[in-house]
């Protein structure tokens, strides 16, 4: 996969409801995408340049297409539902650039997500192989030194 930049579609590390689950056959059972945690009118972002290919309804859900830029032949493919879309066919997208907001949807039962998918023709793949590992892992905390130049207070507010 080409080296370039990417961002979650929900601008930060969402919780990761259901992870994908790849079909054993075309039409076998498996889980074509993963369910990110949103909240209903959260601004859903590309993860990377391309150019929106779709954006409408289907089955009565707003949905959002993408073809990614310079992935090859045929294209990477992400999609993104449900959404109430801010896009239309034939747009170009950087990555991190909005796409529409969060529409309540019974994807996830009670609880509102993105369902957020990739497909390479008539492929599916996990969408999470697109992020960078470094984007994928929980960082630790770092700790930075203090500049030695830093006014300090006198007292600290909890008696220290």
């Amino acid at each position: 996969m080409p080296r370039a930049a990417r961002v979650w579609p929900t601008g930060v590390r969402p919780a990761v409801l259901r992870g994908w689950e790849a079909p054993a056959s075309e039409y076998g059972p498996g889980h074509r995408g993963v369910d990110l945690a949103a909240a209903v009118g959260a601004e859903i972002r590309s993860v990377a340049a391309g150019r929106v290919s779709f954006a409408g309804r289907v089955a009565g859900r707003g949905v959002v297409s993408v073809e990614l830029s310079g992935t090859g032949d045929p294209p990477l493919r992400t999609t993104f539902q449900p959404l109430d879309p801010s896009v239309r066919k034939g747009d170009a997208v950087s990555p991190g650039a909005p796409l529409g907001t969060l529409a309540p949807g019974p994807h996830c039962g009670d609880a509102p997500c993105l369902h957020w998918g990739l497909r390479r023709g008539r492929a599916y793949l996990d969408p999470l192989a697109l992020l960078p590992p470094w984007l994928l892992a929980p960082r630790p905390p770092r700790l930075l030194p203090v500049p030695p130049d830093l006014p300090l207070p006198k007292a600290w507010p909890w008696g220290g």
